[in-house]
């Protein structure tokens, strides 16, 4: 079997995720502005909406993640369109403002360990992401950034996963060799561009509300 020298890591569901539901970031968005209580039933409905666009091709066709006045303009159009301005005028930006800020991410529970497990273990480490804002503000909040050798965001980069490139220059700043390398994430569409580059994949299932995001399995793969 490959000896893995270096693990890629996927960022956002895969070592950090938003802090608490949509629709607890509605309620912030909305409570930081002064407004009363939103009802929870339109949030709620408004916030499913986001959740069944998001991720649509077309949605994805949009290059939200090429730029950062891009990234925002895709996203709070997406809010407005969702409904979330008829919650309350202008939550659509203000929202957008509390998911690309560092305080409102974090880490899952097996994130640090693991990344510590593979430091001692003697791998290097990179993250390659599929983002429209920097990541490392958050990073560097929730402790990772010492453990990540290199990281790659789509926005940099001008390319978003699958594209090989993505990849490789993770890999090429790493000194490893593709196939000594181990890509860990958690959308088949994207994260398995990995296997095109000569890489190995493992695709981490949806995450549970609470609890560990079951990366301890990556350190058993290497």
């Amino acid at each position: 079997m490959t000896r893995f020298e270096a693990v890629l890591f996927d960022a956002g569901d895969t070592l950090i995720r938003l802090s608490g539901s949509g629709e607890t970031l509605l309620h912030r968005a909305a409570a930081a502005r002064g407004a009363g209580p939103l009802d929870a039933g339109e949030v709620s409905a408004a916030w499913q909406r986001v959740l069944d666009r998001s991720s649509t091709a077309e949605e994805l066709a949009k290059g939200r993640d090429l730029s950062p006045d891009r990234h925002r303009q895709v996203w709070t159009a997406l809010y407005a369109e969702a409904g979330c301005d008829k919650l309350l005028p202008g939550l659509s930006d203000d929202l957008y403002e509390l998911t690309v800020a560092a305080e409102s991410w974090e880490a899952f529970e097996d994130t640090l360990p693991t990344l510590h497990g593979l430091r001692e273990r003697g791998l290097r480490v990179g993250v390659v992401s599929d983002t429209g804002f920097d990541l490392r503000p958050a990073l560097d909040r929730l402790g990772i950034t010492p453990y990540v050798e290199t990281i790659v965001m789509s926005f940099e980069h001008g390319a978003c996963k699958p594209a090989v490139t993505c990849f490789t220059a993770a890999a090429d700043r790493l000194g490893v060799a593709p196939d000594r390398t181990l890509m860990v994430g958690d959308n088949p569409l994207t994260d398995s561009g990995a296997v095109a580059a000569g890489m190995f994949a493992f695709l981490l299932p949806k995450p549970a509300p609470t609890g560990p995001r079951g990366l301890h399995h990556v350190l058993n793969l290497v």
